[in-house]
């Protein structure tokens, strides 16, 4: 069952309406409603005190949590100002309210920088505006995560050191750099308290947030990939920086990482899935990247699902599928990056070359 709730209190009569209007329509569209929070609740509306902003706390991965701010400010930057506040609230999404003298805008913002908006008049007060809230916000709040990790000490020892796989890898993370394409990770330990962080490993296994992934093919079954919240750019060891993907366990919902015995490893970028399910659909691909920037005359996907998700691994299978080449094919992530494979990674390198375009158009 869908569930969602409200927590804290609006700011002005504005801003009752549209929560009110927001609960009404999911309410129509088959969620149910609690007052309060009830344990495995699907959806929070958690509004922040602007001074001091607390996160929801989650007892579930499947809780998708909509953090709320509301200003009378318009921001000159909007990213700058408001994405604080999605990562201080260990949020999914964003809703930035900047209530105007004559409009009302509603910036969202997500995780992976991506952000749009919707507009309307203070006075007029125009009711389409929880349809298209309620349209931008449920195919995320729906979505499937696939972000725990099952780890088997079963790596073939031939490949504790590294191959040849690695080694391009390693080459390739050196090259986005070089590129301006890795973003500097947010610096979770400046905005959240030590308990906070405690929360969000024990939640997603994840300590910082980085941007961008490479995967190469090893065989019809397993990848090699760089690791979540690593920096990619200096990629050396195996089980840590670099992992080797051996396939999905849907029974549990997991990815399966093979690993040498006695390390430690890091955890399995988010987008494991999305690269799995692409190898598996096209033998021909070689490799994959996954950046946040942009190409002009692409494909890309229709909502602007989280990264991890079933739903967004599958939509941007099925683009891949539907591309003239899918073994050489470049996908949009909508408000996000872009997917890009290729027969190995020198020729993804050699195909962008000079047409990459570092800011993401937002819809």
């Amino acid at each position: 069952m869908n569930t969602f709730t409200f927590t804290g209190q609006p700011a002005n009569s504005c801003s009752q309406w549209l929560f009110e209007g927001v609960r009404d329509t999911f309410s129509k569209h088959g969620y149910t409603y609690h007052s309060t929070p009830v344990d495995n609740i699907k959806l929070v509306f958690h509004v922040l005190d602007h001074h001091a902003p607390r996160p929801y706390r989650r007892k579930s991965q499947g809780t998708f949590v909509v953090s709320i701010v509301e200003t009378h400010t318009k921001p000159k930057d909007i990213h700058k100002e408001a994405y604080p506040y999605l990562i201080r609230s260990l949020a999914n999404h964003l809703m930035y309210i900047v209530h105007g003298e004559k409009e009302t805008q509603l910036y969202f913002l997500t995780p992976e920088q991506g952000n749009y908006n919707i507009t309307f008049d203070t006075h007029k007060k125009d009711s389409q505006v929880f349809q298209q809230i309620f349209e931008r916000l449920e195919p995320l709040a729906s979505s499937q995560l696939v972000i725990d990790n099952d780890f088997y000490e079963d790596l073939p020892e031939p490949l504790w050191s590294g191959d040849e796989l690695t080694q391009s890898l390693r080459v390739s993370g050196k090259k986005l750099d070089n590129m301006n394409l890795l973003p500097a990770p947010f610096p979770l330990e400046e905005v959240l308290s030590e308990k906070d962080i405690r929360h969000l490993k024990k939640l997603y296994g994840i300590g910082g947030l980085s941007y961008g992934n490479l995967s190469a093919r090893k065989d019809n079954k397993s990848f090699w990939m760089s690791a979540s919240g690593i920096d990619k750019s200096n990629m050396k060891e195996i089980g840590k920086d670099f992992l080797y993907i051996s396939g999905y366990d849907n029974q549990k919902n997991t990815m399966k990482v093979s690993i040498p015995p006695s390390i430690t490893p890091k955890r399995a970028s988010v987008d494991a899935i999305e690269h799995w399910m692409i190898y598996r659909e096209h033998p021909d691909v070689g490799a994959i990247v996954h950046i946040h920037a942009w190409m002009d005359g692409i494909k890309a996907t229709e909502f602007n699902y989280p990264c991890g998700t079933v739903e967004l691994a599958e939509s941007v299978a099925r683009l891949v599928s539907e591309s003239e080449t899918p073994s050489r094919t470049v996908i949009g992530l909508k408000n996000h990056g872009l997917t890009i494979t290729g027969r190995d990674l020198d020729d993804i390198f050699e195909r962008i070359e000079g047409k990459i375009i570092p800011q993401v158009p937002m819809q």
